[in-house]
């Protein structure tokens, strides 16, 4: 049995055309309307998430009604002091960059990559310091 590798491009496909389908497209104004407002998600450290990461966790954070814009992985929640509760799904981010190589030519190239991990909202996460239950 082998391991299928997970594919970064199809799940964002596939979590944007799922939106769509249920009628809830992110990029819909998300910050008007009735219910919660929204405001750009944000890394543990307080840096704002960018690109196609934004609608991923908006849509996330609107299906879930999180409260908090502040998201972080399960290692950055124990180093806070905190824990996942049990249960809790995460949310998928992706990382885009490059990375140097030399090619058969000796000369350097700049290599893209796309990167998927796993974070989770602070409204999952119990026992942060105060500042990172930000509202939205």
């Amino acid at each position: 049995m082998t391991a299928e590798k997970f594919d970064v491009y199809s799940h964002v496909t596939n979590q944007i055309i799922a939106q769509i389908e249920a009628g809830t497209p992110p990029w819909r104004k998300p910050w008007t309307g009735g219910g919660v407002s929204v405001s750009l998600p944000e890394r543990f450290n307080g840096e704002a998430y960018r690109g196609i990461n934004i609608l991923m966790l908006w849509a996330t954070a609107m299906a879930k009604d999180y409260n908090s814009a502040r998201w972080m992985t399960f290692n950055q929640a124990k180093q806070l002091g905190g824990h996942v509760r049990k249960g809790e799904k995460s949310a998928t981010v992706v990382k885009y960059g490059t990375v140097e190589r030399e090619d058969e030519n000796g000369e350097e190239r700049q290599i893209p990559y796309a990167k998927a991990y796993r974070v989770f909202n602070a409204d999952q996460i119990e026992g942060l310091p105060a500042e990172f239950y930000i509202l939205r």
